[in-house]
């Protein structure tokens, strides 16, 4: 059976800055991810890790140093001074804060009508209405300036600006991090359910892993630049193969009445200008030894609870490859899955 061809593919993306002491830093290491219709893929990470990084890769604010990224089949150049080819305009970005990304000089529906313009639509009452009943605000928001709503409901309008050029694929880089809990929520149910109604893909960032587990459906684990780990949510939440991603659970709250606070990763995510040898995260890992300081893992696929002899990053292309695989970089993914209370409790947990 022939699998279909994503939406957005990234293959190998590396993205490179220079300090200005002409020091470069790989912000990103040859990661690759789909994203297809319908679906949304979580990235997760702490913060210096490069998902945002990547994300901007995807839509071409970032040059790529190494790899390709591709839209309906069509290379993602990288942003210049003339406009997006029409091609690429269904491939939006949904920015982290809302308070930067509206311009507070003009009002919400001449903002909507940019959009709607951009993509080659009419700006009429009409359209611009229907966009705002799509992120659940009045129609007289339309006549407001960005500064009279609060942080939740300019993530609306920023997402309802974003949904003017009809996309195929929306890139939300961290979306609800500058917002309250409530606003959270609104905020996640909000893009599940546009997801439903309007088949979009989504490539969900975040540093809070609890949160992508609300909306995703995949998740991949992002670690100084690289993909650590990724397959479908339930799989990974059951059965972490990376002790990153162990540690990125342990520190989501569990809502069981116990009292119990999450659990801390120590260390700080290292200088991504001077990588540790060998895998990146063993100067943080529990399970390290001699073997991980100078082995950089390869990526593994899991098969329940065994490797598959393949190595997954030699078929990344292939047409065999399935959209569900778990597949982890580490040399300890075949050790035997943990059993603790907190294990039991993330199974039960909604």
């Amino acid at each position: 059976m022939t699998v279909p061809a994503p939406l957005l593919r990234l293959e190998d993306v590396e993205v490179t800055y220079r300090r200005p002491d002409g020091v470069a830093v790989r912000a990103v290491r040859r990661a690759s991810l789909d994203v297809n219709a319908g679906e949304v893929v979580g990235l997760v990470g702490e913060s210096g890790c490069g998902k945002s990084s990547l994300g901007r890769a995807a839509v071409g604010l970032e040059r790529l140093t190494a790899g390709s990224v591709s839209f309906q089949g069509q290379p993602v150049t990288a942003l210049g001074r003339h406009p997006r080819p029409a091609a690429l305009r269904r491939l939006q970005l949904l920015f982290q804060d809302p308070y930067s990304s509206l311009n507070p000089r003009r009002k919400v529906g001449h903002q909507l009508a940019d959009g709607l313009r951009a993509s080659g639509e009419a700006a009429t009452p009409a359209r611009i209405e229907e966009l705002l009943d799509l992120v659940a605000m009045p129609s007289s928001a339309a006549d407001h300036y960005p500064h009279e709503f609060s942080g939740g409901q300019r993530q609306r309008l920023a997402i309802g600006r974003a949904l003017a050029a009809r996309p195929l694929v929306l890139i939300a880089d961290e979306p609800v991090s500058a917002l309250d809990a409530s606003a959270q929520a609104t905020i996640v149910t909000l893009l599940g359910e546009l997801r439903d109604e309007t088949g979009i893909g989504i490539l969900f960032i975040s540093h809070d892993l609890g949160v992508v587990r609300q909306i995703a459906q995949k998740v991949a684990v992002m670690y100084l630049g690289k993909i650590v780990e990724i397959g479908a949510i339930d799989a990974v939440w059951r059965r972490p193969c990376h002790p990153y991603t162990e540690a990125l659970i342990a520190a989501a709250p569990l809502a069981d009445g116990a009292g119990r606070l999450p659990a801390g990763l120590a260390g700080e995510v290292p200088d991504p200008s001077a990588p540790p040898s060998g895998c990146s995260f063993h100067p943080r890992c529990p399970l390290a030894d001699a073997e991980c300081t100078a082995v950089d893992p390869p990526p593994l696929r899991i098969d329940d609870d065994h490797v598959a002899d393949d190595r997954a990053g030699n078929d990344r292309a292939g047409n065999d490859r399935a959209d569900d695989d778990h597949v982890a970089r580490c040399l300890f993914a075949l050790r035997p899955a943990p059993s603790t209370a907190r294990d039991t409790d993330r199974e039960m947990s909604p």
